[in-house]
């Protein structure tokens, strides 16, 4: 996955993720289904963010960023910060 298309991923799940906020407030989605499907997002948007980190750490250490692989939910939540 380039990183335009990760971009593009982000801006999808970004874009989901004001169109859940907007149907709660409307009245359209019960605030504990929003809650759930924003807890996936979250965790699909950090899963993007640290894919990017990974390939332009790679790319920095002159290797090819088309090696860097998406982690698992689990390991990429429990990142020491």
């Amino acid at each position: 996955m380039s990183e335009t298309d990760i971009y593009a991923k982000i801006k999808d799940l970004v874009d989901t993720e004001h169109e859940l906020r907007s149907r709660t407030e409307a009245g359209e989605l019960d605030p504990s289904e929003e809650r759930a499907q924003l807890d996936q997002l979250e965790k699909a948007l950090d899963q993007c963010w640290d894919l990017l980190r990974q390939r332009r750490a790679k790319k920095d250490a002159g290797l090819s960023p088309d090696d860097a692989e998406t982690q698992s939910v689990s390991q990429v939540e429990n990142y020491l910060q």
